[in-house]
């Protein structure tokens, strides 16, 4: 795992950069790594009370639980977990877990008159990266995902988040380079904090192939390309090591099934249809950081929680109710672009915490290995 705060952001960003900028959220992960196993499960605590969660699927194939349940139209109004795992379909029983702990702190949609009767709505989604280590049936399971939600719940508010190859990006590939976690957030001038954790596993590059500049540090300010030579040289090595992956186990690169995960979170208050249009949103952060994106490889899918600790807007001293939908919807457009640039700069430190993997499941080079520690 490595802690990665090189980039400069274009906008003010909260004290860790990091998803648990935004009060109340806690961040869990648990992975397995050894005799065959490069796999991994991420979990987000919401707070005691849940956070308002909406959900947006763009890639051609998600694996993913509970999803429906998020749509505004239906009854469940917040949940206290997201769960982001590794191990395609099979790795959503992580989820399983986490609903079992959630009930063991008698949290989750009251069902009945005992406070205890509850069945929490654990919302979840899957990357693929089955054989990565070699072992196929290595995925994370119930215990794994119990592991993670337990993590997260011995962390402090506010703590540090681990990054790269952690949790469920422990497997991730991108584009044949180690991806992995991570994560960065945003402070308007309102005050509100929108931020971002993302799991890059993606079918498409987040590297530019004719500079070897990451996509994402286009939109970062005065980005330099490494130098032609090193960029060559890089080429040919990450040229070698699909090679050599495909030798050791064609299975683990061959289809390119992978998926890019996501939660973009805010302490706004945001209605169930506005986070929903938060996630949406934060989707264009990822097409800016990853090409192509949302292939029917992919199951590209952004969560979205509101804690609901401050307005969106600030309050105004004296109110116009003639502009006032116009200054809502102005701050929530606010919150909307932050959360994509939150994913972009996300996708940025996920590549350059991610660390080299060579194992019986292929040979995945992470982008400082190959290309060295990018100037600011």
């Amino acid at each position: 795992m490595a802690d990665v705060r090189t980039e400069q952001s274009l906008t003010p960003h909260g004290p860790l950069d990091a998803l648990t900028d935004v009060p109340g959220l806690r961040v869990g992960h648990a992975q397995r790594t050894g005799d065959g196993q490069l796999t991994g499960t991420t979990v987000v605590l919401a707070p005691e009370g849940g956070a308002v969660a909406a959900v947006d699927v763009r890639g051609g194939g998600p694996g993913t639980r509970e999803t429906d349940a998020l749509d505004p139209r239906n009854l469940v109004q917040r949940v206290d977990a997201v769960v982001l795992t590794g191990g395609s379909a099979f790795g959503l029983d992580a989820a399983s877990g986490v609903a079992g702990w959630l009930e063991d702190q008698g949290r989750g949609f009251q069902v009945g008159p005992d406070p205890a009767q509850v069945v929490p709505v654990v919302p979840a989604a899957a990357l693929f990266d089955l054989g990565r280590g070699g072992d196929w049936r290595a995925r994370p399971d119930a215990a794994l995902g119990r592991a993670a939600v337990e993590a997260a719940d011995r962390t402090a508010p506010g703590a540090a988040v681990p990054q790269g190859n952690v949790g469920a990006g422990t497997g991730a590939v991108a584009g044949g380079l180690k991806g992995g976690v991570g994560t960065a957030s945003v402070v308007l001038a309102s005050g509100v904090t929108v931020a971002v954790l993302a799991v890059v596993n993606a079918a498409g590059s987040p590297v530019d192939p004719v500079t070897g500049l990451l996509y994402g540090r286009l939109f970062q300010g005065s980005a330099r390309p490494p130098a032609p030579e090193v960029h060559s040289a890089a080429v040919r090595r990450l040229a070698a090591a699909r090679a050599e992956s495909a030798a050791r186990s064609a299975a683990s690169v061959r289809p390119p099934l992978n998926t890019t995960l996501a939660v973009v979170a805010t302490d706004a208050a945001l209605t169930r249809a506005q986070a929903q249009k938060l996630a949406g949103a934060a989707h264009d952060g990822l097409a800016r950081a990853v090409r192509p994106v949302h292939l029917l490889s992919d199951g590209d899918t952004v969560f979205a929680l509101a804690t609901g600790d401050r307005p969106a807007a600030p309050e105004s001293a004296e109110p116009d109710p003639a502009f006032a939908v116009h200054a809502d919807a102005g701050a929530v457009n606010e919150i909307l672009a932050a959360g994509a640039d939150a994913l972009t700069r996300a996708v940025v430190k996920a590549m350059l915490a991610a660390e080299d993997v060579a194992g019986p499941g292929g040979v995945f080079p992470s982008y400082t290995g190959l290309y060295g520690t990018p100037e600011p």
